[in-house]
């Protein structure tokens, strides 16, 4: 077996391993068919006993090229549901892996990630399930970056004059929704958006591009050619997805979050008291050894995902020797005033630190005036989270999605702040 492996393409796809019989023990994907399917055959791979046992009944391997690692997890989602291999444990608990779903009856579907349990029927229609749960999360930010559809739970009609009181968020921003909250998108021409989309996640990216190729020669042929550059950087974007999903560099929102987004930034929203959903999340932390070489970090997650290009660095000026608090200050001041007062607002803005923290953060704010919807600390200690004013730490379980989610924002900016000093500190900086 390990000769036929040796002699398949160097490929996206998707292959199907086979036994005696000419039965599917099992499905799986892979970014290069050679690389993978030889690994399971290598004699120097140890496998978990139950893969053992199948790869010793193997006789025979079925290829199906794709044309990225994206139709690859697709196309592999689809066979398994259909075929359901007994090596694939999917069918044994769909419940446990996640699916893609699209809203119905909307004039602007949304677009969401969650487990079978957790999406109705009757409310979506589902795609998968997803057996690789990291995969789809970055292909999941990738075609929303091409397809342009919303992730948020508000109530969008078209036409309504509460649209105009809406705030476009930052995914706008980086061009990763159409906006339709705030009216830049027809319902018409987002339904378009979602009927490829929904195409796609059924494995016919071909024709995808097909009809966009036809509608960009009719914008072009019209004179609309902003129309035409519109839809031929999606073409690109859908031909690149493979390219794209493989650069290291090329950060994609989301990749490390380990838990569903929309369900933490919900229960947030709950038990802050907020009146909307707290789309746009902002952490602060300071670093420094001894009060040398101190800095500051901002982070910002959006939708419940690090957005890398809202990512601040400072290196605190004041001289405060080893008072926290007023290097915190420094980095709220910094981030409201100069050219990043520009930004929007935050809807929830986090303090890496306990009750003296955000009172620090608070007394900046107020001095300079600026109006934050919602202002919190997380301590490390304790891990326990306090509000302005509130004498006991806010009850929320740890094991919960937003506390969770909370600590991802604070640990983040830790991290960031922290890389960040040891630069400053290293000789080859110096």
């Amino acid at each position: 077996m390990l000769e036929l492996a040796k002699n398949l393409p160097q490929v996206p796809g998707v292959y199907l391993m086979k036994n005696e019989e000419a039965k599917i023990l099992y499905i799986g994907k892979a970014k290069c068919l050679k690389s993978r399917v030889s690994s399971y055959f290598q004699k120097s791979t140890e496998h978990a006993p139950k893969i053992a046992l199948m790869v010793k009944k193997v006789r025979d391997i079925e290829v199906l090229e794709t044309d990225s690692e994206v139709d690859a997890l697709i196309l592999e989602s689809k066979l398994i549901k259909d075929l359901q291999p007994k090596y694939n444990t999917r069918q044994k608990d769909s419940k446990s892996y996640p699916f893609i779903g699209i809203s119905k009856r909307e004039d602007f579907p949304m677009v969401v990630v969650g487990r079978e349990h957790e999406l109705c029927s009757k409310k979506y229609k589902l795609y998968g399930p997803f057996v690789d749960g990291y995969g789809l999360k970055i292909s999941f930010k990738l075609l929303q970056k091409i397809f342009k559809f919303r992730t948020c739970d508000l109530v969008i009609k078209e036409n309504d004059p509460k649209n105009k009181y809406y705030r476009a968020c930052l995914l706008a921003s980086i061009k990763y929704c159409s906006a339709p909250c705030v009216g830049r998108i027809s319902s018409e021409l987002y339904k378009k958006d979602i009927q490829g989309f929904s195409r796609f996640l059924q494995g016919k990216s071909r024709r995808v591009v097909k009809n966009l190729n036809k509608e960009m020669q009719e914008a072009s042929a019209g004179w609309d050619f902003e129309k035409a550059g519109k839809i031929r950087d999606q073409i690109i974007a859908i031909e690149s997805l493979d390219k794209k999903g493989t650069q290291g560099g090329d950060y994609l929102p989301g990749e490390h979050f380990d838990v569903n987004p929309v369900s933490a930034l919900k229960m947030l929203r709950d038990v802050l008291e907020l009146d909307d959903l707290p789309n746009v999340i902002e952490g602060i932390d300071i670093a420094h050894h001894g009060g040398k070489e101190a800095v500051g970090s901002l982070v910002t997650f959006v939708g419940g995902f690090p957005f890398k290009e809202g990512y601040r660095r400072y290196r605190i000026k004041v001289d405060a020797h080893c008072d926290d608090y007023r290097m915190l200050q420094e980095v709220f001041m910094r981030r409201f005033t100069g050219q990043d007062q520009k930004r929007d607002l935050p809807d929830v803005f986090l303090v890496d630190g306990g009750k003296g923290q955000l009172s620090a953060i608070i007394h900046k704010m107020q001095k300079l005036e600026v109006s934050l919807p919602m202002v919190i600390s997380l301590a490390k200690k304790n891990e326990e989270i306090f509000l302005p004013g509130a004498k006991q730490p806010l009850p929320l379980p740890k094991s919960s999605l937003a506390h969770h989610l909370l600590c991802h924002v604070r640990d983040e900016a830790h991290r960031f702040a922290q890389s960040y000093h040891h630069l400053l500190k290293s000789k080859d900086f110096k």
